[in-house]
């Protein structure tokens, strides 16, 4: 049997193996919160404001005033970048068994010929600390796919993170914004996508034994 995973499935697989194997091998899936759509028309609209300053060939002033971002520019192959942006199909690979890993992306920069991954996010409030660290096997992965595809990439990658600031007379609302800046490691998604086949090839994990999931309880028994 070939599988297909994205970033998300190899997060829950970290998170919880059991959920993993019951979701992709007996379509038991946990229940689905509600899901705000804030975040979503955002990314829509960061994705049409980003691809109009491609179009002049300039970088958005929220991250043309970071030093990080000296020297880059926008991936500029449109089509291209809307395929991988496809949330059913997004940049994919397949290895030699079929199994085939994806994930849809928001946006690239180009520096020195080489890719690197950004990634947007929105938040109701200012980033903790250790926020990003949320994010980074999403980041790894895009970067392993990107490389499977041929693409050279940097070592790094951007999360743009926007958040509310205040609202104006008018009622516009103001975002404020934060780039941070993340170390990239290829072989951890590697790792980490060989160890999901791994275990969606094995037998059902057993239960937890030092912390209770009430997922896998759950779904289990029904």
């Amino acid at each position: 049997m070939a599988y297909k995973l994205s970033p998300s499935a190899l997060n829950l697989m970290l998170e919880c193996p059991r959920c993993f194997w019951l979701h992709h091998n007996k379509d038991k899936k946990r229940p689905e919160g509600i899901f705000p759509s804030l975040p979503n028309g955002m990314d829509i609209i960061l994705k049409k404001h980003f691809d109009k300053f491609m179009e002049k060939g300039k970088l958005p002033p929220e991250i043309a005033e970071e030093g990080e971002c000296v020297g880059c520019k926008l991936f500029e192959d449109k089509k291209l970048l809307d395929e991988w942006r496809n949330n059913r199909k997004g940049i994919a690979w397949a290895d030699e068994k079929g199994n085939v890993l994806h994930g849809a992306i928001d946006n690239l920069l180009v520096k020195s010929g080489k890719l690197i991954v950004l990634d947007y996010k929105t938040r109701g409030f200012p980033c903790k600390d250790n926020t990003h660290e949320h994010y980074q096997l999403q980041l790894d992965v895009y970067a392993y796919l990107l490389q499977k595809n041929g693409y050279k990439t940097e070592d790094f990658a951007f999360l743009l993170f926007y958040h509310p600031k205040e609202v104006l007379e008018t009622g516009e609302v103001i975002f404020d914004t934060t780039l941070k800046k993340m170390k990239i490691d290829v072989n951890r998604a590697e790792k980490t996508w060989k160890e999901a086949l791994r275990v969606l090839n094995g037998k059902c994990p057993k239960k937890h034994e030092e912390k209770i999931c009430p997922w896998c309880e759950l779904l289990a028994e029904e």
